[in-house]
């Protein structure tokens, strides 16, 4: 009887040990691709990919325990951006994470398979990363920057800020569609604000500041920034020219204002990060960025600086200092 129940015994610990032994087995290790037009520590993209990493650690990815990150800082370089590109999808991670239109495209032409979750891009459908925004059919998928119709709301607070503002000039990348087009929305409703708007090429900074001194002569001039990696790039000159030349200006993003221009309309891009990281689990827990839809913005911002305003000799309205998400003195 005692050499039966031991021979029991000896069975079930035998069946017991290989579930234990899967039990402490560690968890798979994800490898999670980043890639970034910018420079190393650029404040506004460490603002950003920390508030990803949170919430990735809120949905349970802990770096190290269960998932890496492989950060590249592309610069805004397109030879670089390619060849940092090329080296991520190498290290065949489970997922990439491409900010803007200047990293989907590289990343596109090197893997059809990779899945790309993107944080902020132009127009997903136009540029032709996806098949649908509500099925987009390949292997990218994530958040708009914005809609087009968010043209119309920049005129409106640049007329609303500065009523005097009868011409317009619109900050573009003619390269990019997206850009045209959001230029073409602005065109057609400028007549109605009895406004006329020019196109400004950002294709180098000898260009932009000959264009905006050419047109700052005439009297009643203002500016619109419209989002893209050329307006990251000149970012502080387009500033300080239309700080220059007494010009008010709106732009798609807050760190425009805090680095000293008038107001900002846009998309909340901290909360575009945070739901790219949403976006960033599920493909991890097995899902498909094919079945995955792009999705509009759903939070915006606007940020108004009193000290520039003031510089400009405007009077900026109570109700929109109101309004505003946050206003800068």
């Amino acid at each position: 009887m005692r050499r039966r129940t031991f021979i029991e015994g000896i069975a079930i610990l035998a069946t017991a040990w290989p579930l234990a032994a899967r039990a402490q087995q560690p968890e798979r290790m994800r490898l999670i691709g980043i890639l970034l037009p910018a420079a190393v520590g650029d404040p506004i993209f460490e603002t950003r990919l920390a508030a990803f990493q949170q919430e990735l650690a809120r949905l349970g990815w802990t770096v190290g325990r269960n998932v890496r990150i492989d950060t590249r800082w592309a610069t805004t370089d397109p030879a670089e951006i390619r060849r940092h590109a090329a080296e991520l999808v190498a290290l065949s991670p489970d997922v990439i994470l491409s900010t803007g239109d200047t990293t989907v495209p590289p990343l596109l032409q090197v893997t059809r398979t990779v899945p790309i979750v993107f944080p902020v891009v132009n127009d997903p459908l136009g540029a032709g990363y996806v098949e649908s925004l509500a099925r987009p059919g390949g292997n990218v998928t994530g958040f708009m920057l914005y809609e087009y119709s968010i043209g119309v709301k920049w005129l409106e607070l640049l007329k609303e800020i500065a009523p005097n503002v009868t011409r317009v000039a619109v900050f573009r990348d003619s390269t990019n569609p997206a850009q045209t087009a959001q230029f073409g929305v602005i065109q057609a409703v400028a007549p109605m604000l009895k406004v006329e708007v020019i196109p400004v090429e950002m294709r180098d900074a000898g260009e932009i500041e000959q264009a905006v001194e050419a047109f700052a002569r005439s009297p009643n001039g203002g500016l619109i920034v419209v989002g893209s990696a050329a307006s990251l790039r000149y970012r502080d000159l387009v500033i300080t020219l239309a700080a220059r030349n007494k010009l008010p200006a709106i732009y798609w993003e807050r760190f425009f204002v805090t680095a000293g221009g008038l107001i900002s309309y846009g998309a909340h891009t901290i909360d575009q990060y945070r739901r790219a990281a949403g976006y960033v689990d599920r493909i991890l827990k097995g899902e498909k960025p094919a079945d995955l839809p792009v999705q509009a913005p759903t939070k915006y911002e606007m940020v108004i600086n009193l000290k520039t305003a003031k510089a400009l000799g405007l009077s900026v309205p109570l109700g929109l200092q109101q309004r505003a998400d946050e206003v800068i003195e």
